[in-house]
């Protein structure tokens, strides 16, 4: 009843009747509490038994004292921690109720909520065409995986490593029943895609990592359709060789390419040396001609203008020029001729003597060559009564 009902006459209160003006004891209603518990289990209703216990005998206050320190304990295994790099998808009733960050989270504790932790940040991998023993260390081939079809309808034996993370949570744990083999089997049917639209040679050469680039793209897009939750990070060749029953018959073929190309680099490196030596002796020849044609060009304007200067010459003084030229032309002939003439002093007998001979034997005999003049008059000294002339002068 509220202090200001009408009819209170100020000694009742609103917790019952009860002499005095103070507040309701606490001890009441803490005794209040415990028989309505007790109630709930069983006590206070006859048969002999005390007031606030129950059936077991256990009082009413050490079993609700027991109750809430189960309930705190059990509020208590509601908290978890998420590691940096993690991820915690909480359920409730085994449906996805929300993502928990790295951080210290709090849900409802089991059975009503549970946690599923997933690490984001570990790298993993599947193996195709062979599988790695972590324990021993061993590789253990897989042919039904490695032995593929290529282009050219070759048969190569070929192993790849992909690596991937978890992207998403949510989907890695509700989306895919197995997602390792489904990735497994996604990697694999990209493979056999790629490896089918590539000649065997470039595979096993030039393209084996524009093989890997396209062989990732395929995987992600086969992952992404099923929303998987994975990232593909790298794919790695590993591996690629012809099968072991043609591998001999393979190895004369590539040893022959090596020597082909061999042969090629050689010839290549030969043309880079004779080319220039080439283009260099073609620029010397084209030069040497060019300065011949000069000079011929320049010797013939010289011819030239010495004979119209001498026309001139000519046209003023014919008798004088023509007796100039004819000595002038006498002389360069004779000077250039090995021939002399000995006059003797009794009489005209004129003595031949072969003095080129004479001259290139002494020079063979003392090893001494003798200088030669040109447009000169070969000449030898006068000895007792003999004189030395020459052609012109004996005319």
């Amino acid at each position: 009843m509220a202090w200001n009902e009408p009819g209170n006459s100020g000694d009742r209160d609103p917790w019952g009747d009860r002499d005095g003006n103070g507040p309701p004891d606490l001890d009441e209603v803490v005794k209040n509490l415990q028989k309505k518990v007790s109630g709930m289990f069983g006590g206070g209703k006859g048969g002999g038994t005390p007031t606030g216990g129950n059936a077991a005998g256990i009082p009413g206050g050490v079993l609700v004292g027991g109750l809430l320190v189960a309930l705190v304990i059990w509020a208590l295994t509601g908290f978890f921690r998420v590691s940096e790099g993690q991820q915690g998808v909480v359920l409730r009733f085994g449906a996805f109720q929300s993502i928990a960050e790295p951080g210290l989270h709090w849900r409802i504790p089991s059975p009503i909520e549970r946690v599923e932790v997933v690490d984001r940040g570990q790298l993993r991998a599947v193996e195709i065409g062979y599988r790695e023993n972590s324990r021993t260390g061993q590789t253990g081939l897989v042919p039904r995986e490695s032995l593929m079809l290529t282009q050219d309808e070759n048969i190569i034996d070929i192993k790849f490593a992909v690596q991937y993370r978890i992207a998403d949570a949510k989907d890695y744990l509700f989306n895919i029943r197995d997602p390792e083999n489904t990735l497994l089997q996604a990697s694999e049917s990209a493979i056999r895609q790629q490896v089918g639209q590539t000649d065997m040679d470039s595979i096993l050469s030039v393209n084996r990592q524009q093989v890997s680039v396209a062989v990732l793209q395929t995987i992600q897009e086969i992952l992404n359709t099923y929303q998987s939750g994975l990232i593909v990070t790298s794919v790695n060749m590993q591996d690629a060789q012809p099968p072991e029953q043609v591998q001999a018959a393979f190895d004369d073929a590539v040893k022959a390419r090596e020597d082909k190309q061999r042969l090629i680099n050689e010839a290549e490196a030969y043309r880079n040396e004779v080319l220039p030596r080439a283009s260099g002796e073609a620029a010397r020849i084209l030069a040497e001609a060019n300065a011949y044609q000069a000079s011929l060009v320049a010797n013939a304007r010289g011819v030239a203008d010495r004979f119209t200067s001498l026309r001139e010459v000519y046209e003023q003084a014919p008798n004088v020029t023509r007796q100039r030229l004819y000595i002038e032309t006498m002389e360069a002939v004779l000077s250039a001729n090995r021939k002399v003439m000995i006059e003797g002093d009794a009489g005209n007998n004129m003595l031949y003597l072969p003095l080129d001979q004479l001259i290139k034997d002494s020079g063979k005999a003392k090893n001494i060559s003798l200088p030669q003049s040109h447009n000169s008059q070969t000449s030898m000294p006068t000895t007792g009564s003999r004189t030395i002339r020459s052609s012109r002068e004996s005319r």
